[in-house]
């Protein structure tokens, strides 16, 4: 009975694996199968020129095999997709992998409890004293951190960009295929509206979500790779069966000696053939690892290369088409139509995949301080990660009209998204080559293999597509400057205020010492105050407390903080600990979120909180009266003198009545239930109900100052919650260079005005809305 349920889970593992690779038809390959619609096009639209001795079409044929199989196969399907950060690929996944083994991140408020998180996950093997020297390196130097962060920054535009460039390219291509059945003072008029009203309607649906209008995306990708494999089978036996040989890397020196410096800028058309690539590591988290190779080496990869050894094989016999090179003239004329229909479905799925892309490293940016806050719709409560944000949608479809209106061909068009491409490409190889050293544990000069073959591939074709600045390559580089301009300022501008909040905080005596003889009273309610502080108390609260002397019976210090890994278990995510005794009713609650989480609205968040800290105090009271041993640790490893340690509270179930039990374990703190562990870091904890004769008056005073903490924060959750959230102004300190003024007083000001602010982040209701302003001079 085992063998037989094993084989059948091993059958279901297979057939679910196969499902999620066909799905991912229509995710992640949309882009890059479409690309055989502008790449000889683009190539040939003007440093080279397609002659009777085929040598040009011949040796981009096989530039682009070679490049297909170096870069998309071999890079990524076999090295790079390796590299994830618990399942999650992208830029921000090995930016994550490589802070976790190395303190490289500018991120300030990290804690010592973050790295007992179950997602955080780190290997430990015996370090060799190469990969020390690098980690030392990189550790000693800030303005490496700095150069990493920017890097990484970098490769988010240039996603960016792409986000922008690919919509426009893809469609306007397709289009272009009414050519062929138009008179050309009819087809210049129809082909850029028909693109213009494409993209706007793509636009106008993002709102309703990748899950609801992404149902037939596999299906059209599928047809369009069976399209182009057909029509390349088609044109080879028809036009050259021997256009194989053409695949020789002999072909590409034979191409750059006869063209020499055209056939090097024209390396800049052929490098669209990878375009999508960095969707397979972008999407990762969507689908398994299997199933994206599956997907790859066996369908598209295969499609891809013979859609172009097809469009070699017609072009081989027709030297007529000089100035009409593209994909259509090899589409028979009985079945154009049906292709242009489903070239055009076809582009649109790849505009929808890099869309959903580009959403998706805006909200990671958000999450890591490195973008202003914008508004984030959930799209589905199913699947995880679908997310529509309004202003970006609306931006990136003015912007990507008026690069379709102002380029009006695929020549600017390709030089603009090949730049982009390969930016992108540069900084993941670079990332990953780190990843190597200081995740993968290997030698550095493996990882210095990696980087100089990968590298010096995609710095020859990005010097290619640097050639075309004037001819549209200007565009992303004009991008990636403001986007990370903006992007830069705001993580600067985060850090300093955080910095200033920690050298402004209050000392804890200060608000233990807060007696009604001076002045000050206590009012029913809650008191939530929220602050980037994982310890002491925050400056807008003394203020507060300075301009109205009265805060709330029960006072909650929250801090929601962004930790580098993709997501928190949701029974980790909450860390509670107390603020003084018990009898101040003070509380610290630390929330902690994964770049890919998604963040819980005011009213969810506030009854799950008050659920916790009833959790929380259950478990204190029980641990304070030895029924918990945890061996005097209660307060060890406070974040600062007069708090208590911080136990992570999980899913608890409490039973009144309460059963011997005896567990020993070793982990993180955390509450699961009273006869399972309560695991504390580094320390073996022991439960011990005591017999009831050696209880006495002790339990009896326990359970009813337990019930009495208990009660009032019932009470105060009756009489109602107040948010209390900072309102900022940030100027720099007199004498600042004009530079940092520049970007603090008019840069960081302008977006802070014109984002969402906290209360709106927090969907605070205006009437439970304490806003405290605060300057805060850097």
């Amino acid at each position: 009975m085992d063998l037989s349920s094993g084989e059948g889970s091993k059958g279901d593992s297979w057939r679910t694996t196969l499902f999620l690779a066909y799905q991912s038809l229509g995710v992640v390959y949309g882009d890059l199968s479409i690309s055989p619609l502008y790449v000889y096009r683009s190539t040939f639209a003007e440093d080279i020129h397609h002659s009777e001795t085929n040598e040009e079409i011949f040796g981009v044929l096989s530039f682009v095999f070679w490049t297909l199989t170096l870069v998309p196969l071999f890079k990524y399907v076999f090295i790079v997709l390796r590299a994830d950060d618990n399942g999650e690929g992208g830029t921000f996944a090995l930016y994550s992998l490589i802070c976790r083994h190395t303190k490289v991140s500018l991120l300030p408020n990290r804690q010592v409890a973050d790295e007992e998180l179950s997602t955080y996950k780190l290997d430990s093997p015996k370090e060799t004293r190469n990969r020390s020297r690098v980690k030392m390196l990189l550790e000693n130097h800030k303005f490496l951190h700095i150069a990493l962060l920017l890097l990484v920054l970098l490769g988010t535009c240039m996603v960016i960009g792409d986000g922008l460039l690919t919509p426009a390219i893809s469609v306007f291509s397709a289009v272009s295929g009414l050519e062929l059945s138009m008179s050309r003072d009819h087809h210049q008029y129809a082909v850029l509206p028909i693109t213009c009203f494409i993209l706007v309607c793509l636009f106008a649906l993002q709102h309703y979500g990748t899950h609801r209008i992404g149902s037939c995306f596999a299906p059209i990708v599928f047809t369009w790779l069976l399209s182009i494999s057909a029509l390349g089978l088609y044109n080879i036996i028809k036009w050259n069966p021997q256009i194989y040989k053409a695949l020789s890397p002999v072909y590409m020196v034979t191409f750059l000696k006869k063209t020499r410096k055209g056939g090097w800028m024209s390396l800049g058309g052929i490098l669209l053939c990878i375009t999508g690539s960095e969707a397979m590591f972008a999407d990762l988290g969507h689908f398994s690892y299997a199933a994206i190779q599956i997907a790859f080496t066996f369908l598209v990869y295969p499609a891809l290369t013979l859609a172009y050894l097809g469009q070699a094989a017609y072009l081989s016999q027709h030297h007529d088409m000089i100035q009409n090179i593209g994909f259509y003239v090899s589409v028979p004329e009985s079945v154009r139509w049906p292709v242009l229909g489903v070239a055009i479905l076809a582009s649109v799925v790849g505009s929808q995949a890099i869309i959903s892309g580009t959403f998706s490293i805006i909200n990671q940016s958000q999450s890591l301080g490195c973008f202003p806050k914008v508004k984030v719709i959930h799209t589905s409560d199913k699947i995880h990660g679908q997310i529509y944000i309004p202003e970006i949608n609306w931006l990136l479809m003015i912007l990507c009209i008026a690069v379709t209106i102002g380029f009006r061909d695929v020549k600017h068009m390709g030089n603009a998204s090949g730049l982009a491409v390969m930016a992108v490409m540069m900084v993941t190889t670079c990332l990953t080559s780190l990843v190597i050293i200081l995740c993968w544990h290997k030698p550095p000069l493996l990882a210095l293999c990696f980087l100089l073959f990968f590298g010096s591939i995609e710095l020859l074709y990005f010097s290619a597509s640097v050639t075309k600045f004037k001819d549209g390559a200007w565009l992303p580089i004009l991008l990636a400057l403001v986007l990370v301009s903006v992007m830069f300022t705001w993580h600067y501008a985060t850090i300093k205020k955080y910095e200033f909040d920690l050298h402004n905080k209050v000392s804890l005596e200060w608000l233990l010492a807060l007696e009604p003889n001076l002045g000050i009273a206590r009012v029913p309610g809650i008191g939530i105050v929220f602050t980037d502080l994982t310890s002491g108390v925050p400056a807008n609260f003394s203020r507060f407390v300075t301009n109205l002397p009265a805060f709330h019976r029960v006072l909650v210090f929250v801090c929601i903080k962004s930790v580098p890994v993709p997501y928190v278990p949701p029974a980790e995510r909450y860390l509670i600990g107390r603020v003084g005794p018990a009898s101040h009713r003070s509380y610290r609650c630390i929330v902690r979120y994964g770049y890919r989480d998604v963040h819980q609205d005011v009213d969810s968040f506030e009854s799950k909180l008050i659920s916790k800290l009833a959790d929380f105090i259950r478990y204190d009271w029980h641990k304070s009266q030895g029924i918990i041993n945890a061996d005097g640790v209660s307060c060890s490893h406070a974040s600062s003198p007069g708090e208590c340690r911080l136990a992570v509270v999980g899913t608890v179930f409490w039973d009144s009545n309460l059963e011997p039990a005896s567990v020993e374990s070793e982990g993180i703190s955390s509450v699961e239930s009273m006869n399972e562990e309560v695991v504390l870091s580094e320390r073996r904890v022991r439960f011990a109900i005591e017999d009831e004769e050696n209880e006495g008056g002790r339990g009896i005073g326990m359970l009813s100052g337990m019930e009495q903490e208990l009660e009032d924060l019932h009470e105060a959750q009756q009489a109602g919650t107040a948010f209390i959230v900072g309102h900022s102004h940030v100027q720099t300190k007199r004498g600042s260079s004009f530079l940092k003024r520049a970007a603090i007083d008019f840069g960081y000001n302008f977006l802070h005005r014109n984002c969402r602010g906290n209360d709106v982040a927090l969907k605070v209701p205006p009437a439970s809305l304490l806003e405290v302003g605060m300057v805060y001079v850097v």
